[in-house]
């Protein structure tokens, strides 16, 4: 891994206020992101793979949000102290992000093409005509037809997989190193939510860069993942190659949301209903000591609820946060 990390979250907590007090939406994570690789944060709605994304590029609003604790690593830069000017060079020239609803993210008043023309001449200095010639040269990399008539067309003009499509044009035009993608493929029909994988894949693999992608898809981590890190609660709880969490999940979490998958071939011979995870998640305004998931885990012993569980090599490239598996000694 020497040399090789291009990104590293170290002891990262995010807090935010809210009347009733501090709410530890991202609690001490450690996540990292080699160069060429695509990483998958998975997890359920509101356990900080969100929060930890926009973090990276300090996207959270401040206030209420703050970052109480840790360091953002890029090429061995911390991101965190970082002012404002400093941060807007790093957005898009070295760390592009495609945001959850491409609709909400454009701005409907401008044309596709002037926005990421926009984007190219703050970073670059490219003169008007050759940031819309950009534009229209990342519109044709992202497979959208037409595209030197369609730069001058506004976001309504196109379908919820164009405007994606769009976003990840957006996102790409300054050639970044680190892509982040937060739930890209989020309120789109499953055969666009397959082009846009295909597509972010093809990204990748053309311009050598490095995808760090958020989801609560379990497809879609099979599909496009290298290495998957499952949160809950504000914690890391699991991190393993892609191979490995489906193969061999250990956490009771991770073990549920497999567990939880629609599949086929169970179809076809029951009509009993999906597994649920029972419970809910534990508030983070005050959360329980010792492991978060432990009121909803069918192993809960008493030792989980008396102190928090260290994330620790278990396997080869293999971590998880339970007292159920010894750590591995080398």
């Amino acid at each position: 891994m020497t040399g090789q990390r291009l990104l590293e979250i170290q002891g990262l907590k995010v807090h935010f206020r809210t009347d009733d007090g501090w709410v530890r939406a991202v609690d001490g994570i450690d996540i990292g992101v080699d160069r060429g690789e695509t990483v998958c944060i998975v997890g359920e709605s509101g356990c900080g793979k969100t929060v930890t994304a926009k973090t990276v590029l300090k996207l959270i609003d401040m206030p209420p949000g703050k970052i109480a604790a840790g360091q953002v690593m890029f090429e061995g830069r911390d991101l965190v102290p970082l002012p404002s000017e400093a941060m807007q060079k790093i957005r898009s020239k070295e760390i592009g992000f495609v945001f959850q609803e491409p609709m909400t993210s454009l701005n409907p008043v401008y044309t596709v093409g002037h926005q990421i023309a926009e984007a190219v001449r703050q970073h670059e200095g490219l003169s008007r005509r050759a940031a819309m010639d950009r534009a229209a040269e990342m519109l044709r990399l992202v497979n959208i037809p037409n595209p030197e008539r369609r730069v001058h067309d506004y976001p309504h003009q196109f379908s919820g997989g164009m405007r994606q499509r769009v976003m990840i044009g957006m996102a790409l035009s300054c050639g970044p190193k680190l892509l982040i993608a937060d739930e890209p493929t989020t309120a789109l029909d499953v055969t666009i939510q397959a082009q846009i994988l295909d597509l972010l894949a093809e990204m990748k693999q053309r311009l050598g860069m490095a995808v760090l992608l958020i989801t609560h898809a379990m497809g879609v981590v099979a599909e496009v993942a290298q290495r998957v890190v499952v949160m809950y609660a504000g914690k890391v709880v699991e991190e393993a190659p892609v191979g490995a969490l489906f193969a061999t999940p250990r956490h009771p979490y991770t073990q549920g949301l497999i567990r939880s998958i629609p599949r086929i071939d169970r179809a076809a011979i029951s009509h009993a209903r999906l597994e649920a995870i029972p419970g809910t998640v534990p508030s983070l305004l005050n959360p329980p000591v010792g492991c978060r998931f432990a009121a909803r885990c069918r192993h809960a012993m008493p030792e989980c609820t008396a102190a928090e569980p260290p994330l620790r090599e278990v396997a080869p490239g293999h971590k998880v946060a339970c007292i159920l598996y010894p750590e591995v000694r080398s």
